[in-house]
Parts: C-alpha cells; structure tokens; sequence
C-alpha cells in the first residue's frame, strides 16, 4: 500500500506540466548556481572545522577536572544551544554595529592595532562564525559522550606506564572514542550542509540563495527551488556514503580489538 501510494506520488509530480522539469534541467548547472554550491560546499568544510576543533577542545574543557574551564565549556554550550541560529548569524552580520572598531591589546591598556570591523566582518566571516561556534557547542556534546565511553582503566593504565596526559588523550582516549564520535559527526556533517541555507538571510550567495536571485527575475520559483533540492539531495546522498564506510571502518576496528583482548584473556585464563 505505502508502495503504491509513493509511486503515485511519484508519477503526478513527474507527469505534471506545473512542476516545469523543462526549467529544472536548463537551470540545474546554471553557473550562478555552480556557483552557490561551490560557495555552500567550502562553507560547510569551513563551519564543521571550526566546529569541530572548538567542539573537541570544549569537550576536554568540560571534562577537566578545574571546575573554571568545565563551567566555562557547560556555559558555551548553553548559550549556543539555546539560542536560535540564525539569531546567532544575523548578530554576527551586524557585529560593526556593536563595535565599529576591533581593538587589539591588553585591557585597561596600551592597543596595538585597530581595526575597522566593516572591513573584516564580511558576509562570508560571519557565515563561517555563525556557524562554526554555534557547531561548536554541539560538536562539544559528541565528543564528551565518546571520552566517557572509554573506560577508565585505559587511563589507568597508560598512567601506570608513565605517559603523560595529552600523549594518554591522543594515543589512547581518542582512538578508542572514534567509533562513539564519528556517527553523530557524519549526522552533524549532512545537517551543517542544510543548514546553510539560513545564510540566505544575509545575502550570502549559497546554493539556495543562487537560485533565489534567478527566481527574482524570471519568477520560476518552484522550479528553482527544485534544482537547489537536487543540488541539496546530490551531496547528502555522497556523505551518506562517506559516513558509512566511515562506520564500517571504525566498528571493524573496535571488534578486532574485542577480539584481540578475548583472545588474550583466554591465554591468559589457560595458562
């Protein structure tokens, strides 16, 4: 039944002549639109970078046993999840308003340089800034949740053979919580490559934003959007592939290691 009905579906939208695939198929590698994908793709690398580096060092943060920076980490988070992002952005798209000039120094003392923020604060930095620490507030979560899923005897261990704190982080803690981590960050990924589209809201000429300057003029809105859905629906389907060989790779890994330390303790066990 819920074959049938999705077939149907299918069928009306492809056979009706309101939908105008005629127009879809001349704008679909229109350069304008190129263009705003080429724009949405690096902006998607660059906001989960940032999203990520700042989300692993909040997650360290947030575990660490000061409580100023762990407080520090839970404010971020709370701060950044509980506010609308495309507040986040429009906020700082006017961050010149606020502060004209960007001065570089010492508090209460002498600055160095000044900057004028219209000139640096361009649409496409406060893309990437919106974005990125809003990410970063999420990517903060994911990352914790697969530091506390390593067990604590592997630290335990490591610092009972002498090895200090960031080579027991990055030799033994983060290896072991990449399975935990990468499924969510995939998930994270293809969300970062929609949620773009919010950037439209400050005249970043992404992918949705492309196809809506064309639709301004020759008012084929539907069809337009149709093309930013396939563009949309092209690459999700590509990091879809991406993710799951990603998981593929990191849970071979992790039942190889189960593996190994069974068949260490059955020797063990024997002898």
């Amino acid at each position: 039944m819920i074959g049938l009905i999705v077939f149907a579906c299918a069928t009306s939208m492809v056979t009706n002549p309101r939908f105008k695939w005629d127009v879809v198929w001349q704008y679909i590698f229109d350069p304008s639109i190129l263009q705003g994908l080429y724009a949405t793709i690096w902006l998607t690398i660059a906001a989960m970078l940032i999203g990520t580096s700042l989300g692993t060092v909040l997650a360290i943060m947030r575990i660490s046993k000061n409580p100023l920076l762990s407080r520090f980490a839970s404010a971020y988070a709370w701060l950044f999840r509980g506010s609308p992002l495309l507040v986040q952005l429009i906020f700082w798209y006017n961050l010149s308003a606020l502060y004209p000039t960007i001065d570089i120094g010492f508090p209460f003392g002498p600055t160095f340089a000044s900057l004028d923020a219209n000139q640096y604060i361009t649409i496409y930095v406060a893309a990437v800034l919106g974005l990125g620490l809003n990410e970063g507030a999420y990517m903060s979560e994911i990352v914790r949740s697969g530091l506390n899923a390593v067990p604590q005897g592997q630290r335990e261990a490591a610092e009972a053979l002498g090895m200090t704190g960031p080579r027991i982080l990055f030799r033994i803690i983060l290896p072991q919580a990449m399975r935990v981590i990468v499924p969510p960050t995939g998930n994270q990924l293809i969300g970062m490559l929609k949620t773009t589209s919010l950037v439209s809201v400050i005249a970043m000429q992404e992918l949705l934003y492309s196809a809506q300057l064309i639709y301004s003029t020759n008012f084929q809105t539907i069809p337009l959007l149709i093309v930013a859905s396939v563009w949309y629906l092209v690459l999700t389907t590509i990091l879809s592939f991406v993710q799951f060989f990603l998981e593929r790779h990191f849970g071979r890994s992790e039942l190889r290691g189960t593996i190994k330390a069974s068949s260490t303790a059955e020797e063990n066990s024997n002898a």
